[in-house]
């Protein structure tokens, strides 16, 4: 959003294409609003800015878009499910921004894939689009600035928050909150969220040991935590648990970006190693809302000719920030030895620990088991196998995501067409 706005600032011709029905990408999604729920001014104001000046900017918006597939110079093919057949878009570019965001981390741990154990912004997720948690109680666990805020959320919509389990130690997370000092709106979001859930157990150091059954039912009863010294169990209804998040970047590995450390890299303008493609927000480095936000607007005015030099003071302290929140959050050794040999690690082939555990790499494991080769192609379990194996995905082919044969036949032949007149 800030991207568009600020190339549309200097007369371009701008198109934005979101996968979501509506501008607000996770952040600011629109949903059901719990009763009473009030959203806070610094917030609404940001929000309402943003949408704003989107608006007034003169960009084309196509919202409900995916990018597929990007194999000829200069294009992207995209697909829209509709209700008689996909409809394929085909988009040449001068210049690209990329702003691709993040997803959960989830690690493998027993009964993770019981009925009622959801990813934490998942839950929340739901919740906005109508899901009930009223009077349910909720275990929020996993790591990251995230289980804070999932956990205000859902209590707003009357869940009972049980715990907020966090895995980082203390001795991580006070030079943490002492670094924030230069950034004092979330300082105050912190304070805010915290408040909130001023009657709810905060344990740092704790993590999930098992998600426990109901013999009966199968169904979600409680869950096991444990604090490295003891283990207890926790009844609960539901269980929210992600652990931080994993950068988007499987649209700028197929475009050939160079990437470091799993981020995109970048320059000061977020220009990327190919000339034409610039990069912004949780790709280029997991830092929040307002350095995605920041990032935006100086991809959008460099991507225009008008880089602000202004701009990169403040950008330099978000990469700062980024660096401060992933040391701060690292996860422990102890999350690589959760998974039992019968714990599902890839969701979509039902591929479980020991069969992984024999395998020497990603690819060995691809061949032999099929891990990552379901529809959500190593995005659940690639980030799980890096953490528990030391894994890295070797490489992203189109689709990038599951799409229908013809509409991968026409991006095809469209490429075959391109190179012809080439």
């Amino acid at each position: 959003m800030a991207a568009a706005s600020a190339a549309a600032q200097h007369g371009r011709s701008v198109i934005l294409l979101d996968d979501n029905p509506a501008a607000g990408g996770q952040i600011w999604r629109d949903g059901v609003q719990a009763p009473g729920h009030r959203i806070h001014d610094d917030e609404s104001a940001a929000r309402t800015q943003a949408l704003q000046e989107l608006d007034a900017c003169g960009a084309t918006l196509l919202f409900g878009y995916r990018v597929f597939d990007a194999g000829a110079p200069s294009t992207l093919y995209a697909v829209r499910e509709t209700a008689a057949d996909d409809e394929v878009l085909v988009l040449r570019y001068q210049k690209l921004i990329l702003a691709t965001g993040a997803r959960e981390r989830f690690l493998p741990f027993p009964g993770w894939t019981l009925p009622g154990v959801f990813g934490a912004g998942g839950l929340q997720a739901l919740v906005k689009g109508g899901f009930p948690v009223h009077g349910k109680r909720i275990v929020v666990a996993g790591s990251g600035p995230l289980l804070l805020a999932v956990a205000s959320h859902l209590q707003a919509y009357g869940a009972e928050i049980v715990c907020v389990a966090e895995q980082a130690h203390l001795s991580r997370l006070v030079p943490f909150a002492f670094a924030l000092r230069s950034h004092p709106a979330k300082i105050r979001q912190g304070v805010r969220y915290r408040h909130t859930l001023r009657k709810t157990p905060y344990r740092t150091g704790c993590w999930p040991v098992s998600a426990l059954a109901d013999e009966r039912t199968g169904m979600l009863r409680g869950i096991e935590l444990s604090d490295g010294a003891k283990t207890w169990k926790q009844d609960c209804d539901l269980i929210a648990c992600g652990f931080h998040l994993v950068p988007n970047t499987e649209l700028a590995s197929l475009l050939g970006c160079t990437l470091r450390d799993g981020f995109v890299e970048v320059d000061e303008n977020q220009q990327t190693s190919i000339s034409n493609i610039y990069c912004a927000g949780e790709p280029t480095g997991i830092a929040g809302l307002d350095a995605a936000l920041l990032q935006g607007e100086i991809a959008g005015h460099s991507c225009a000719g008008h880089p602000g030099k202004a701009l990169r003071t403040h950008n330099r302290a978000a990469r700062i920030f980024a660096a401060q929140l992933q040391k701060a959050f690292q996860l422990r050794p102890e999350l690589r030895s959760l998974a039992a040999p019968e714990t599902i690690v890839c969701r979509c082939e039902d591929v479980p620990y020991r069969s992984l555990a024999t395998r020497s790499s990603w690819t060995d494991a691809k061949l032999q088991t099929r891990c990552g080769m379901g529809p959500c192609q190593g995005r659940i379990c690639g980030p799980a196998t890096e953490m528990l194996f030391g894994w890295k995905m070797k490489s992203i082919r189109p689709p990038l995501f599951p799409v229908s044969v013809s509409a991968f036949c026409l991006s095809s032949a469209q490429q075959d067409l391109t190179q012809e007149n080439a």
